[in-house]
């Protein structure tokens, strides 16, 4: 018994270690977030807010999971139960799979992958399945038309987030995460690329789904969109798949706009707290806050007008952004590469 455990591969045991360090503070940070974008949209209306459960309501987040967790799952007797099953939980695993490559710290990070925008915008499409899978698996027209709502959004809006990213990859010449924060030591990206940086907003606004563009979850019409038919767990997995991805690109824009985990050199990274971290998780929780003063500010956009935003008004600027730049970059002779 004792060579058995001699003989187990700690690698391995290090490994998910690791893993759980990284997941835990994740799904603890989309229980904070859901209840202060309460709180926040509480203060904005006018209204108290959450305030019973704990102090402030902080422990409202774990009062509503353990709600639903105790509730009945309803399965829709005409429905595809493993892909109605299937569909929330891809969801919430592509949207955790994409903190696997996020650099917390200078050589912090799970997977330094230097294909790392590829990985992070292949997982972005992946996730719509999930929910083209929730939709036509439930057997509801109101769940089908969500998901197909959803669909050609997530679609429609990837190409301008595409093209914002690869004006940051022609300026820099890397598809590294760690690479395109050394390259902000100097200047952060948002200063000079403020205008893609609105693209880049605007896309991930659409790509996760949130105001003006939630159509998919359109109450008024809808119901609750693709999530019309879940329940209990299934209904979780979806609502922690959602914050999930709304905390990954914050911090991923963190990164790619405001430097990541650098800052002025005003205190020194050799303490037992990480500094740098805690710095990267600032900047997150900026991100975080306009995606929460978006929704409390803007009003909901038809289908037809999401659609007409993309296509006959945001592609064309993007397209031209993105032969703008690289013509400066080559005109001034200062490519990267």
């Amino acid at each position: 018994m004792i060579n058995n455990v001699l003989n187990l591969d700690w690698s391995f045991v290090y490994s998910i270690i690791n893993v759980l360090f990284l997941i835990v503070p994740i799904l603890l940070a989309v229980a904070w977030i859901t209840v202060f974008e309460r709180k926040l949209l509480a203060i904005l209306q006018r209204r108290t807010g959450p305030n019973v459960v704990g102090i402030y309501g902080v422990l409202q987040p774990f009062s509503d999971a353990l709600k639903l967790i105790l509730k009945e799952t309803v399965i829709p007797s005409q429905s595809n139960k493993a892909l109605f099953y299937l569909a929330p939980v891809s969801t919430l695993i592509f949207s955790l799979l994409g903190w696997a490559i996020i650099p917390v710290g200078e050589g912090l990070a799970i997977f330094d992958f230097s294909l790392g925008i590829l990985y992070t915008l292949a997982l972005s499409s992946l996730g719509v399945y999930g929910i083209l899978f929730s939709g036509w698996s439930a057997n509801s027209k109101y769940a089908f038309l969500g998901s197909l709502r959803s669909t050609a959004a997530m679609i429609s809006y990837e190409l301008i987030l595409s093209s914002a990213v690869l004006i940051l990859i022609f300026l820099t010449g890397t598809l590294n995460f760690c690479n395109i924060i050394e390259y902000q030591l100097s200047i952060w990206y948002i200063v000079p690329l403020f205008t893609v940086f609105i693209f880049y907003f605007i896309s991930v606004l659409a790509e996760t789904s949130r105001t003006p563009f939630d159509l998919q979850e359109a109450e008024s019409e809808l119901v609750s969109g693709f999530m019309t038919e879940h329940s209990s767990v299934p209904f979780v997995f979806f609502f922690l798949g959602e914050y999930s991805s709304i905390v990954l690109f914050s911090c991923i824009t963190a990164i790619l706009f405001l430097g990541g985990y650098n800052f002025i050199e005003l205190v020194n990274n050799d303490s037992i707290l990480n500094i740098q971290a805690i710095i990267l998780g600032i900047k997150t929780c900026v991100f975080c806050f306009l995606f929460i003063l978006v929704r409390a500010t803007l009003p909901r956009l038809r289908y037809d007008q999401l659609i007409e935003l993309c296509w006959l008004h945001m592609l064309p600027v993007a397209v031209a952004l993105t032969i703008l730049v690289p013509s400066i970059l080559i005109a001034f002779d200062i490519l990267p590469f």
